[in-house]
């Protein structure tokens, strides 16, 4: 699910080692647009805390231009955007379903499971090569096979923001966004830097 398309698929090929050089993983990667003027958007993460600042962003935004331009994998110009997975992220490895247990995720499958594609639920980890699942309204851990997502999202709720308040708390960071007063709030926390290729 890092990947969709084979376009993707092989960009992530030539990125995943610039990412690795430079202590990072990448958690999604997405070619999307038309023709005329597409975007590369680079989601990456340090695999140590699940985060990564707009330094790091920038570094690996120059580190994957050197090597997309020589490779040149991308038909036209595009623009790279490189950010952090956010708060609410996606899915996208077996190993998130453990990272991230306990949280209200939404997942779709690419095939009918007891009648639905769409599923809604808490996160209760891995057994195996499936995700486990608390479904909302059912008593029983439901076990999806991770082969079948197409899909994974945590949901943007109380749990979730105030899991991103402790996490903050505990690095000593301020509270507040950082915002002038009045701003509007960015609850997606993403960090990104813009390279014209």
């Amino acid at each position: 699910m890092r990947a969709k398309t084979v376009e993707d698929r092989e960009i992530l090929e030539l990125i995943d080692p610039v990412a690795e050089s430079i202590g990072l993983d990448i958690v999604r990667v997405r070619l999307m647009g038309g023709t005329l003027r597409r975007r590369l958007q680079v989601m990456a993460e340090r695999p140590s805390d699940n985060d990564i600042d707009v330094g790091e962003c920038a570094r690996l935004s120059r580190a994957m231009s050197e090597v997309l331009d020589a490779a040149d994998p991308i038909a036209g110009e595009y623009l790279l955007e490189v950010s952090s997975p956010g708060i609410d992220r996606p899915l996208t490895r077996l190993k998130d379903f453990d990272l991230f247990e306990g949280l209200e995720a939404r997942l779709e499958t690419d095939r009918m499971v007891e009648g639905r594609k769409r599923f809604k639920g808490i996160v209760a980890g891995t057994e195996g090569d499936s995700i486990a699942i608390d479904l909302d309204g059912e008593d029983d851990t439901a076990l999806i096979p991770f082969d079948w997502l197409v899909d994974a999202k945590l949901v943007m709720n109380d749990a979730l923001l105030k899991r991103g308040a402790a996490i903050r708390a505990a690095r000593g960071e301020p509270e507040d966004d950082g915002l002038p007063e009045g701003a509007p709030e960015d609850r997606n926390n993403t960090k990104t830097t813009e390279d014209d290729a």
